[in-house]
């Protein structure tokens, strides 16, 4: 079977699968914690949310370099890329290309990313995202993207010229938050693996992911999502 995608169609991992030649970066599900959030509008298992944040505000809460620590320095962000993706072997990811298509993936208005090389585990990545919308409207794109993935076992990937063989694992993610995924994928192109851990938690009407090498993945998810809460 084969399937164009658009790259949002991956949405957490696009970014990673694109640049794979260069090494690193996505990442499954669990249930619903207890929630919270505040003001008007019902959202999932009955929350009261505030109204989205602006990129502007969810920028501000990202984390730099002075919260990482040494040895990280923050990478430019890549220009959007438009490039489409060959998926094989995939129905779920089949499945999923219509709503990428028309945009209602992973493809939230209001949005901040940052990437970080560290140098001290062999040039290993890690990327944080911050995406603000209703509650239900980031839960259900979630859950849609994590469970298409995680779905199939093993898939590929073209990417322009290059086959990617991708095999995925559902992980249980830490109980922070009131909904949480997280995944291990494996990306195998040119006789090189690249591992990585995707995890997303969405509290109230922000969701956090972290994507890289696993160990720093597990290092600074619960700092990410501390500043995240703090200032809110």
């Amino acid at each position: 079977m084969r399937v164009r995608v658009a790259t949002t169609a991956l949405g957490l991992t696009a970014v990673t699968v694109l640049a794979l030649p260069a090494c690193s970066t996505p990442s499954s599900q669990t249930k619903p914690a207890a929630s919270s959030a505040t003001r008007t509008g019902t959202a999932v298992n009955g929350e009261r949310q505030t109204a989205p944040l602006s990129s502007a505000a969810l920028e501000r809460l990202l984390l730099d370099e002075s919260d990482l620590g040494s040895g990280y320095t923050r990478r430019p962000q890549r220009p959007a890329r438009h490039d489409d993706v060959t998926v094989l072997g995939c129905p779920a990811l089949d499945n999923l290309g219509g709503d990428a298509v028309t945009g209602s993936s992973l493809d939230f208005p209001h949005k901040a990313k940052a990437s970080f090389t560290y140098s001290g585990d062999g040039d290993s990545a890690v990327s944080e995202g911050l995406y603000s919308d209703t509650a239900g409207k980031l839960s259900d794109s979630t859950s849609r993207i994590f469970a298409a993935i995680t779905g199939c076992p093993d898939f590929q990937l073209l990417s322009g010229s290059t086959a990617i063989d991708v095999t995925t694992q559902r992980l249980s993610a830490p109980e922070l938050g009131d909904e949480r995924w997280s995944m291990l994928l494996t990306f195998s192109a040119d006789g090189r693996d690249s591992v990585v851990k995707q995890t997303a938690i969405r509290s109230g009407n922000v969701l956090l992911t972290v994507s890289g090498a696993p160990a720093l993945v597990d290092q600074h998810l619960d700092k990410a999502l501390t500043k995240v809460t703090a200032a809110r």
